[in-house]
């Protein structure tokens, strides 16, 4: 493994166009940085990992919801009543998948709708109170996972990891 000056970061043999087997053949495309694909490598593992966290959790907080109505409970617990429209935009879904998902989460009893006070015609989706304690439950777990798995962290280096994520999900929103 080499190491990029500006990042440290370890990347894999593969990834230095100096080196390897391929050493010596011409690319199939244009020259990639090496840091940019590590980013990419890390990042696909990651959201996999993170799907497959999502499910354990939402089965966890009710064993027939889906795994991406979790992020549903977690953003109404965040956020507080926000129409359904809101929602379908900040995770950038169509209206009808956001209508499956909360007339699931509904059926589940852990939301429920009530009318805008700004406009009679929409309603607020708002975490119910068995909603909010089973999702409070299994976040406050989810939690002290990451506590235990970040214990050798320095909490310079956790903040630095927080705050490099929220940038990424920023521009992800623009």
């Amino acid at each position: 493994m080499q190491e990029t000056p500006e990042t440290s970061a370890p990347l894999p043999e593969e990834a230095d166009p100096g080196r390897g087997a391929d050493a010596g053949a011409e690319p199939c495309g244009p020259a990639v940085d090496p840091a940019f694909l590590a980013l990419e490598r890390e990042l696909a593992v990651f959201l996999r990992r993170a799907r497959a966290s999502s499910g354990e959790m939402a089965r966890e907080v009710h064993p027939d919801l889906e795994p991406a109505a979790y992020g549903l409970l977690v953003r109404l617990e965040e956020g507080g009543p926000q129409r359904a429209t809101e929602l379908a935009a900040y995770f950038g879904v169509g209206k009808a998948t956001m209508s499956r998902q909360l007339r699931a989460l509904g059926d589940l009893g852990l939301i429920a709708r009530d009318p805008d006070p700004a406009d009679g015609r929409a309603a607020l989706i708002r975490i119910t109170g068995e909603g909010r304690e089973r999702f409070t439950r299994v976040r406050d777990a989810r939690r002290a996972q990451y506590i235990r798995k970040f214990a050798d962290w320095n909490r310079l280096e956790v903040a630095e990891l927080a705050r490099l994520l929220h940038q990424l999900n920023e521009r992800a929103e623009a």
